[in-house]
């Protein structure tokens, strides 16, 4: 009994070993080299580690964001410090969301072998999130009083079950853009995908395509994810702080004094690139283990459900429609100005326009809304996403998950998720 409680502790008691060791084996089920086995696993475990640093940094930016913006519109100002966090998240719950992206893969694949829909998921870094923000509404509906393996088990169903038939609701529209079958969109951008197609198809001209559209060089930055996080929220960083440094509110004062000797407006925008530099540390650590853990999912299924169609991230789009990516993104972008000043102003909630969110889902809509309505329906995909992610994000931290991860929910959490979230929450008080 102290072996397996030592191991339940030590190992599946944490995530990152935990997810090292899924890792391992799918390397040395694959045959691979001892140096593959060794880099791969290596690279799974600090990559997962890097994930809890870069969401401390995002989370320190934000808390000079929200309270900035709620003194904007006079709103009274909550720390994020009062939720949980991703990290201590991680800490207490990472091994079931480990544990359910794995039984939630082999779902996936079992399913893809019996029925008609022969997708695997292969998305991975959507997988964690996914999983991570499901097991956050549970948790929250249930009180914090979740038996392990009844959360691990609940939410592999869901998460099999998605990653089975969001690939294949997709699927036609993926056909249209693609022009084969040989690829699906697997990402959690594939609701306001399908929205944007639809409202392509019904408001839209496909006759004027954006493709017909000559791009600037001069615009040619606005494919970098990088930069669009730091000049989006820079701007939003820099008139935040001149309304501030104009008012003389105590709460104007007490922010301002946050800047030391520093000038407050050159204070804020280190803070929007501080942010930028958080999302970049996560992306890095999400890369390197999804780098290592894909490659081990996607060999065991392949032998397992020969001609399977491997389900993608999102910028497998991209190069069908490039004009579409950028018209997405800017009514993206357009919507997430609008919804911030509207929800500041009737729900007292700071919407916080999480650009990394807001560029894919919104490019990735508007390429599909662009397959169904031109230009008219790129942009209006994209203005759909930020209102998804916008009210989704609302409901999500005010209501879903308050006081387990709002941090992740805000910068992490997608449009899918937004839509699943009250569905799970209403599962999760049926059978929790």
């Amino acid at each position: 009994m102290n072996v397996i409680f030592w191991i339940a502790n030590n190992i599946f008691g944490t995530p990152a070993i935990l997810l090292g060791f899924i890792v391992l084996i799918g390397l040395l089920l694959q045959k691979k080299t001892t140096s593959q086995v060794i880099s791969g696993t290596f690279k799974a475990v600090i990559g997962f580690l890097i994930i809890s640093a870069g969401s401390g940094v995002i989370v320190g930016a934000l808390n000079v964001f929200e309270p900035m913006w709620k003194e904007v519109f006079g709103l009274q100002s909550v720390s994020l410090g009062q939720f949980l966090g991703q990290e201590a998240f991680n800490a207490k719950f990472g091994s079931s969301v480990t544990m359910a992206m794995l039984l939630g893969f082999l779902i996936n694949v079992l399913l893809a072998r019996f029925t008609r829909f022969k997708y695997i998921y292969l998305t991975g870094h959507m997988m964690f999130w996914t999983a991570t923000i499901f097991a956050g509404i549970v948790v929250h509906t249930a009180g914090g009083a979740v038996p392990q393996w009844k959360l691990v088990l609940f939410l592999a169903v869901i998460l099999g079950l998605y990653w089975t038939f969001q690939p294949a609701l997709t699927q036609p529209f993926m056909r249209k853009i693609t022009g084969n079958d040989n690829i699906a969109l697997g990402h959690t951008s594939a609701s306001v995908a399908l929205l944007g197609a639809l409202f392509g198809k019904w408001f839209g001209n496909r006759e004027n395509d954006s493709e017909k559209i000559k791009v600037p060089k001069g615009l040619e930055f606005l494919r970098d994810s990088n930069v669009i996080t730091a000049l989006s929220m820079g701007v939003l960083f820099f008139i935040g702080a001149i309304i501030i440094s104009i008012k003389r509110t105590p709460g104007a004062q007490e922010l301002i004094a946050k800047a030391g000797e520093q000038n407050f407006i050159m204070y804020s925008i280190i803070q929007s690139l501080t942010f930028a530099g958080g999302i970049a540390i996560v992306l890095l650590g999400v890369r390197m283990f999804i780098g290592e853990l894909v490659p081990a999912f996607n060999g065991i299924a392949t032998k397992i459900v020969p001609g399977a169609k491997p389900a993608l991230d999102s910028p497998v789009t991209y190069p069908y429609a490039p004009n579409a990516v950028i018209l997405g993104f800017i009514g993206a972008f357009a919507g997430a100005l609008i919804w911030l000043v509207v929800l500041g102003n009737t729900v007292a909630y700071i919407f916080v326009p999480t650009m990394i969110v807001l560029f894919f889902h919104g490019a990735t809509a508007g390429v599909f809304g662009n397959s169904t309505g031109g230009v008219r329906g790129a942009l209006m995909a994209g203005f759909i996403t930020a209102t998804i992610v916008a009210w989704g994000q609302f409901i999500m931290v005010r209501y879903l998950i308050s006081s387990t991860v709002p941090d992740t929910a805000m910068w992490a959490a997608d449009s899918d998720m937004f839509i699943l979230g009250p569905i799970i929450r209403l599962l999760a008080g049926l059978l929790f």
